[in-house]
């Protein structure tokens, strides 16, 4: 049949194709293989080839030894350059954007009692072009801070190791090896912090800043922005300062007086120390005859005849918190339409002087003692104020604000918002907690006597200072609610929220933990912290004020839980950690913080009238001599608060019944590191100065009396009235 033929063709050539697939695979497998191994071969050869090519170019002796280590070199050199770029990463993105602008605002500042204390913006607007700089200021500041300015690239290989020579022949750090570049670097982008990063930063900046700018710039800038001492910017607004002169007509003698201030503007500052800004000064004129830039006999009439300063003997500018405040002025002033103002602060002279006594005293009774090196220390009111501000020893040697600037780990003092996040959560003081081992993700936390107390209260706890119940309550209540609520309570520094976060490993400032201590106090509210209290323009018409502008207050913490945190914190002082702070007129709260390894010692604490956040440590994180946070810090807050509490109403803490410390009086008269604290200093408004002033003129304008005038004038004893009964 047809069909079933055609049906066994089609069935036939199915099994013959069938038959030939497996052939066609041997045969592709083949030629791959095949294919393969000459492509091999060939490379084979083509290496051996190209091996016995290179023979022919291969060195030997000492030609040999050259190609080695210029190999050798540029590997070196490579993994330098990417070494180098790695470094150089900070810098690069410091300078994405150019050169920081200067601000155009002129400000002056005002006390809470309408005093002037200084200003900012107009002392660095000022400046004038470097070819209207007298010649001899010019010559006085490159002898003596950059002599080979025109000849390096931002870093002098030959300066710094000439300065390494004269400090090694001193025995001390006579000279130093920055260069005048280096040094403008440091104070447009960097501060004063000293540590390794700083150098490298400022290092890589001093290139940008070399291959951006001329040396012109770069000097005029440097002559315009660097610190000289009184709150001055600049050498425009330092010869104003010092001299009451125009900085074109100011004489050698003045001009190296005013070079001389670069190095250190407090130490040198002529209304500080007149002796030493001259001695100063005299090595400047050295320094110009020894670089050739002047002769002996130029120099001779200044040597003898030295400059004399403007009497500013009673100047004091807080210039920590001048910067502090200027910050806060720039972000009001950035929506009204002028930028010439006069800020009412919130400072009070007589507490920032007491502040700055506190930390200083501390520091040159115990500085050696415990090897620390800074202190900063910041005061706010009830009302959020901020009384006083101290950002480190010596704003001459330093302008870095440690108090606004500085991160460093608070340690055992955060432990007062995980209490505080476990209040609002409904805890009381007497709810009980483990103190037991713990692990979590292969951490264990241990406490610092390295034992464990089983079931303790929170009161107990935290009077303690125990980490192990912390870590607990933290896990409980959960690191983001603690994160949430530290951040609401006035912590700007950016927290990691991590496990170790509760026992202060993630780094705020010290005015950071004065905001968020002083809800306490405030009964659950917020800080609201701020600086300035009024702005007016220069026609005196009210700009901004904080009473009408700066909002309500919000309620950060119930009233059950802020009671709570109060009792607790208040028992730290009374029985706890921080009984050194104590004061003895009224009852205190707050918590202590020691950081690992020493670095860092905190004590922050508040009365029902102020809160205060007190810092000590060394910039380059050295490790203290077992410094803690319930000595040296406690001991400075304690000084501080008793002097300060002298002659004031005395308010209660919010939730706390008895206003009365239960403990002697001795505080108060030796204080507990053994010294009488200082007594307030008293201030007096404007007007109450102006009288004092014009009564003061008047009694020196009148001539005095003599004594026979005294007599013959004074009533016969018959001739005084007498009252009749």
């Amino acid at each position: 049949m047809p069909g079933q033929c055609g049906g066994r063709h089609v069935t036939e050539q199915l099994r013959k194709s069938k038959r030939r697939s497996p052939s066609r695979l041997i045969e592709l497998d083949a030629w791959i293989d095949t294919t393969l191994w000459r492509l091999s071969q060939a490379a084979g050869r083509a290496g051996e080839s190209l091996a016995i090519l290179s023979r022919r170019f291969r060195p030997r002796g000492y030609k040999r030894w050259t190609v080695e280590l210029l190999c050798e070199g540029l590997t070196l050199g490579l993994v330098g350059f990417v070494l180098l770029l790695l470094l150089a990463q900070p810098a690069m993105k410091m300078t994405e954007n150019g050169l920081p602008m200067q601000t155009d605002y002129s400000v002056l500042f005002l006390d809470r009692h309408g005093n002037e204390i200084g200003r900012r913006g107009i002392l660095r607007s000022e400046a004038i072009p470097i070819d209207e700089m007298p010649d001899p200021f010019v010559k006085a500041v490159l002898a003596t801070e950059d002599r080979r300015f025109f000849e390096h690239w931002g870093i002098d290989l030959f300066g710094l190791a000439r300065a390494m020579g004269e400090n090694a022949r001193a025995g001390g750090v006579v000279q130093g090896g920055s260069t005048l570049t280096q040094q403008l670097a440091k104070n447009i982008f960097l501060s004063n912090e000293r540590s390794f990063d700083r150098k490298i930063n400022e290092a890589f900046l001093a290139l940008w800043l070399e291959s951006h700018l001329s040396k012109r710039d770069i000097l005029a800038m440097y002559l315009d922005r660097a610190y000289m001492g009184g709150g001055t910017h600049g050498a425009v607004a330092a010869a104003e300062f010092y001299f009451n002169k125009d900085i074109r007509d100011v004489s050698l003698a003045e001009a190296a007086m005013l070079a001389g201030l670069f190095k250190a503007p407090t130490n040198y500052a002529p209304h500080i120390n007149l002796p030493a800004a001259r001695a100063r000064a005299n090595e400047v004129l050295t320094n110009m005859v020894q670089a050739g830039f002047m002769t002996e006999g130029q120099v001779i009439a200044a040597r003898r005849h030295p400059a004399v300063a403007v009497d500013r003997s009673e100047y004091a500018s807080p210039d920590y918190f001048l910067d502090f405040a200027f910050e806060e002025v720039q972000r009001i002033a950035a929506s009204l339409p002028t930028r010439t103002f006069t800020a009412r602060t919130t400072i009070d002279v007589g507490l920032q002087q007491l502040a700055e006594d506190s930390v200083q005293y501390h520091l040159r009774q115990f500085g050696k003692t415990y090897d620390v090196e800074e202190g900063a220390m910041v005061v706010l009111d009830n009302e959020g104020g901020v009384r006083a501000l101290v950002g480190g020893k010596d704003y001459g040697v330093s302008q870095f604000n440690r108090a606004t600037k500085a991160l460093r780990q608070p340690g055992s003092s955060f432990k007062a918002y995980v209490y505080a996040a476990a209040a609002q959560a409904g805890m009381k003081p007497g709810d009980t907690v483990s103190d037991s081992p713990i692990t979590i993700g292969g951490w264990s936390p241990q406490n610092y006597a390295r034992s464990f107390n089983g079931r303790v209260t929170l009161a107990n706890a935290f009077a303690r200072s125990l980490n192990i119940p912390a870590v607990r309550l933290s896990q409980q209540v959960g690191m983001k609610a603690v994160t949430e609520l530290t951040k609401a309570m006035g912590v700007e520094s950016p927290l990691r929220g991590d496990k170790t976060m509760a026992l202060g490993t993630s780094e705020v400032t010290v005015m950071d933990q004065a905001t968020g201590y002083a809800v306490f106090p405030a009964g659950g509210m917020d800080a609201h912290r701020h600086a300035v209290l009024q702005l007016t323009d220069s026609e005196g018409n009210v700009l901004w004020d904080a009473s009408r502008d700066l909002g309500p207050r919000r309620r950060i913490l119930s009233e059950e839980a802020a009671k709570s945190m109060n009792e607790m914190l208040v028992g730290v002082v009374e029985n706890g950690t921080a009984r050194k702070a104590a004061v003895s007129m009224t009852r205190a709260g707050g918590k202590t913080g020691t950081t690992q390894s020493y670095r860092d010692g905190w004590f922050v604490g508040f009365t029902g009238n102020f809160t205060a956040a007190v810092w000590f440590g060394n910039d380059s994180f050295r490790p203290t001599n077992k410094l803690t946070g319930g000595s040296l810090p406690a001991m400075t807050w304690h000084r501080f608060m008793e002097a300060a509490h002298q002659g004031i109403e005395l308010l209660p803490i919010p939730f706390i019944a008895d206003p009365l410390p239960a403990r002697s009086d001795k505080v108060a008269q030796t204080g507990e590191d053994g010294a009488a604290p200082p007594a307030r200093p008293a201030t007096l408004n404007s007007n109450a100065q102006k009288v004092l002033r014009d009564i003061a003129d008047l009694l020196a304008s009148t001539p005095p009396v003599a004594p026979e005038q005294e007599v013959a004038s004074a009533p016969a004893p018959d001739d005084i009235p007498r009252t009749t009964q």
